[in-house]
């Protein structure tokens, strides 16, 4: 296979140019509602005037998103001005500030530019500044990552005006963590399964200076992990446990991430149709989101102690694959019957949670792109919340609600516990037909956490999108990594 894209690198420089500085492109931020645009006031009275006049006469709109872009009469300046709507004050939060700066950076992606200054800062708090810079540089990856000719380019520099060196620096490890995560789920299933995205993440670990455990099919059998070797039974691509290890916080209990990762299903002897099927690399985004998390954290020096646990598996169609009607006796002891081979991220999820609760966690999240139904509930948009402890929930809900994130709790009534009983085994991997199926599954992995604080967040939704924004592209979105790194940091 021809190698991949690299990996987005621009150059990033705080700045306090001017009109008169040798770069190719300014982006600027217009405000709806007040002035807001200090950088066009010390920079001479054509920039502002024009701006003005244009956006009086409703040539240019202040609306929040909206683009507009100037070709401007200036020998010794940017020849190109692309103005943002940053709306009023009241949008300018930290997801508008992560959105806006991104939509801006994407309209000028179609042609290569060498220095391209952002003048954004003037138009948001300085609490969101680091969100500017994540969002430009998130803006940077998409999913032509093996066109071989590019149809997006990156700008050589990217020059923040207003915006210190340490947002700077934390934008930085913000956008790359969402570019790892983005990237691993964006490569094709034969670039990346089980035993190469243990590799990348072991690459990506010790350049973040974690540290990493790896354990193979052998280990996998001697700790007993008969469930993940299960699903992985019918591929020739065996399976693997990331463990990834931050110690941030002394001798407190760790918090605990948990990511599933189906590198690729195809649903297994439940064989999906062709075109459910397609995009089905995308079902390891848990797991990628766990490996971008840890190295944002270890990069920001958290003061927590934290772990982040993959579990990984290639869930194929041959005559070594598990069956329905088989009975795992899973690495806790718990029994599960399989009536459906294609809800197996769960059945991966029993053993990893296990595997967590080792630690003796504080609390675990686990992420999954497990099920259609939390779809069909919530839309592609929303992440489902599911727990077995209140205060955990509201608190992660409250940090994604800060970052932006839009999330939702699905009810977990004992009633729905009887749903998931087997009559030969302990539990059975599927609930009752179509109904309630994401709380259904959520049920059955509650069955692996004990009384371990745990919050199930269902990314099948938001994680994988057919469909560009003007945002980003289309393909991985890199959804609840900020807000899960707000939450560690509170």
């Amino acid at each position: 296979m021809i190698p991949s894209q690299p990996f987005p690198s621009p150059k990033l420089e705080s700045s306090t140019s001017s009109l008169e500085s040798s770069s190719d492109v300014l982006i600027l931020g217009v405000c709806e509602d007040d002035d807001g645009n200090a950088y066009l006031d010390s920079n001479g009275d054509l920039p502002k005037r024009l701006v003005e006049h244009l956006t009086q006469r409703k040539l240019i709109s202040a609306k929040l998103g909206e683009v507009n872009k100037l070709v401007f009469p200036n020998t010794d300046g940017p020849s190109l001005i692309v103005c943002i709507g940053v709306g009023k004050t009241s949008d300018r939060t930290r997801d508008h500030a992560f959105d806006s700066a991104a939509t801006a950076v994407r309209s000028i992606n179609a042609e290569a530019q060498g220095v391209v200054d952002i003048a954004l800062a003037n138009c948001f708090a300085e609490e969101t500044h680091d969100s500017i810079v994540a969002g430009i540089l998130n803006a940077c990856e998409n999913q032509s990552i093996y066109q071989t000719t590019p149809k997006e380019f990156v700008p050589e520099t990217l020059r923040f005006i207003g915006v210190g060196h340490q947002a700077i620096e934390r934008g930085r490890i913000i956008g790359e963590a969402m570019i790892h995560l983005r990237r691993l789920v964006n490569e094709p299933p034969s670039e990346v399964y089980p035993e190469s995205f243990a590799v990348k993440a072991t690459e990506i670990a010790k350049a973040s200076g974690l540290a990493i455990e790896v354990w193979d099919e052998n280990r996998l059998e001697t700790e007993g992990c008969r469930a993940i070797l299960a699903v992985g039974a019918g591929s020739s691509k065996p399976p693997r446990l990331v463990i990834m290890r931050h110690q941030g916080g002394g001798a407190e209990p760790p918090l605990a991430f948990v990511g599933k990762g189906v590198t690729f299903d195809s649903g297994g002897l439940s064989l999906k149709p062709s075109d459910s099927m397609a995009d089905m690399k995308c079902d390891m985004a848990g797991a990628a989101t766990v490996v971008g998390l840890m190295h944002a954290i270890s990069r920001l020096g958290i003061k927590r102690n934290v772990i982040g646990i993959c579990g990984l598996a290639e869930n194929m169609v041959s005559g070594t694959s598990y069956k329905l009607g088989d009975v795992i006796e899973t690495r806790s002891g718990k029994t599960i019957e399989i009536l459906n081979t294609d809800a197996e991220g769960r059945v991966v999820l029993a053993d990893t949670l296990n595997v967590a609760n080792d630690s003796k966690p504080s609390a675990i999240i686990d992420l999954a792109t497990l099920t259609g139904a939390c779809m069909v509930a919530l839309g592609t948009e929303v992440a489902g919340l599911m727990t077995n402890n209140q205060t955990l929930c509201d608190s992660v809900r409250d940090a994604a609600g800060k970052e932006g994130e839009p999330v939702w709790q699905l009810p977990m009534f004992e009633l729905y516990d009887e749903k998931v009983k087997s009559k030969v085994a302990d539990i059975k991997n599927v609930g009752e037909g179509r109904w309630g199926g994401a709380i259904t599954a959520a049920k059955f992995l509650e069955n692996f956490v004990d009384a371990t604080p745990w919050l199930h967040i269902d990314i099948a939704g938001p994680s994988f999108v057919d469909s560009a924004r003007p945002h980003r592209d289309a393909g991985a979105t890199g959804v609840m990594l900020r807000s899960l790194l707000r939450w560690v940091e509170t």
